[in-house]
């Protein structure tokens, strides 16, 4: 279990578009580990692999405890159906959260940490976790998807919370237990 550091708003890795896989080997099998052990440890859904520093297109959700992850490696969305408003948060911006607009349904493709690419589909929570990783991976965070306004006054939260902190880098610590609602 290697638990990696998160970059926090402000790291420009989080806003590079990340680099394709291709085929998967023993390196990435070991990023997917430990994506999903930070993940559970800092009580996340969802963990894409430039939020802990590596810029290449790997991702985790996982909605319900207890379930097996989804692998997302070199995700492509290729169909999106109705829409839905929800609350999203983000391990790399920690206590802001806003509502976005998100597909409830979707089709994407991905790789399999066998190299086999497999289509698959996802609808609420699950979908809405997915869309949220494919973005970073792309650069793209949450607050992008609000209003101007709306970006504004979290990123001035933001701001505040983080006066007097240096750096963009937050350590996980393992837990005892892992928190509800994660």
């Amino acid at each position: 279990m290697a638990l990696r550091p998160i970059h926090l708003l402000g790291s420009p890795i989080l806003r590079q578009v990340s680099a394709a896989v291709g085929t998967v080997d023993a390196t990435v099998r070991t990023l997917v580990q430990d994506l999903i052990d930070t993940m559970h440890a800092d009580s996340g859904i969802g963990l894409a692999a430039n939020q802990i520093g590596v810029a290449s297109q790997v991702a985790v959700v996982e909605v319900e405890d207890g379930s097996e992850p989804i692998v997302l490696i070199d995700p492509v969305v290729t169909a999106r159906e109705g829409r839905e408003r929800g609350e999203e948060g983000c391990l790399s911006i920690p206590d802001l959260f806003g509502d976005i607009d998100r597909a409830r349904h979707i089709t994407f493709e991905t790789t399999t940490l066998n190299n086999e690419r497999v289509t698959l589909s996802a609808e609420g929570l699950e979908a809405r976790a997915i869309q949220h990783e494919v973005d970073h991976l792309h650069g793209v965070l949450f607050i992008d998807h609000l209003s101007p306004l709306k970006r504004r006054m979290l990123l001035a939260k933001w701001k505040k919370a983080r006066k007097g902190k240096t750096g963009y880098l937050k350590e996980v610590t393992a837990q005892d237990e892992p928190m509800a609602g994660r």
